[in-house]
């Protein structure tokens, strides 16, 4: 058995006519409404063929959809990049615009993020630029530049809440991740060191770099350490270096991502906020934890 499930923005509302058409096309079982304004999800014997169609379809009127086995749908990891998943900016990006140089990183990070260069050799291009910078500019980056992406902490709460274990697996920086995985409430971080020499960046990252074959050495760690199987992990991330970690997760979800990602991932969310994550595990609103 499937379930299918369609969510949108908090801030606009799911068309019960759309659900009950959709319904009825695939003949599928009765609509369970998960969110009275924004989501529902209703069984299916087995995936349409035309799921692609209906995807793209759904997404130019603002819904996602998103279809799996309605077995083992609660994830008992989430394993979170950081940089324009569980944040709204790429930290490194934030940097370099306290530096002055931001619009030269910022297309050197979007180009790593889409696949077109190497994660590695583009991280350290960027963060040799950062050279000289003072330390201090971090703290004054987190402070003013770094904003939580909408239902982050609420997925984080409600799944810990319900025994699942939260790690943010991130190729940009401990000084971020640090302060994101206690505000959010991450058990745990996995991220680059930023070399620092009297109080100023040097300009170079600790090795070996964390990249994508180190997300998914993390999902690799993280299953054997909890016991638990890849089908139990929750995988979300927006760039190339996460494709690695999302197609082996149980549940790979490409969350506002680069075309190239979104090609590849199993699922995609481009419409609603980090919630929409709950819903699709068949979580109501009424099961959401406040952090």
């Amino acid at each position: 058995m499937f379930t299918l499930t369609l969510v949108t923005n908090p801030a606009m509302i799911l068309d019960p006519a759309l659900v009950r058409a959709l319904r009825d096309a695939l003949g599928g079982g009765d609509a369970i409404w998960l969110d009275p304004n924004s989501a529902a999800e209703f069984s299916l014997p087995k995936p349409p063929r035309n799921l692609d169609e209906i995807r793209a379809s759904l997404s130019a009127e603002g819904v996602d959809l998103v279809c799996q086995p309605s077995a083992g749908r609660r994830k008992k990891l989430l394993l979170a990049d950081m940089d324009s998943t569980m944040i709204q900016q790429e930290c490194i990006d934030e940097l370099a615009a306290a530096a002055g140089i931001g619009a030269k990183v910022a297309a050197i990070t979007a180009r790593a993020m889409n696949g077109e260069l190497d994660f590695e050799a583009a991280l350290k291009e960027r963060v040799a630029l950062l050279a000289g910078l003072p330390e201090t500019v971090i703290a004054d980056v987190l402070a003013t530049r770094i904003t939580m992406m909408p239902g982050g902490a609420t997925l984080v709460a409600t799944m810990r809440a319900n025994g699942a274990y939260a790690a943010l697996v991130s190729g940009g920086f401990t000084a971020f991740t640090a302060a994101v995985a206690e505000k959010l409430g991450f058990q745990e971080h996995r991220a680059n060191t930023l070399h620092v020499d009297q109080s100023k960046l040097t300009g170079t990252v600790a090795e070996p770099i964390l990249g994508r074959e180190a997300k998914v050495a993390a999902l690799e760690d993280l299953t054997t350490k909890l016991a638990i199987t890849e089908g139990d992990v929750l995988a979300i991330g927006d760039g190339a270096n996460d494709l690695g970690m999302l197609t082996r997760a149980g549940l790979g979800v490409a969350v506002h991502a680069k075309p190239v990602v979104q090609a590849q991932a199993a699922h995609a969310i481009n419409h609603g906020d980090l919630t929409t994550l709950l819903y699709i595990q068949g979580y109501a609103k009424t099961d959401f934890v406040t952090a």
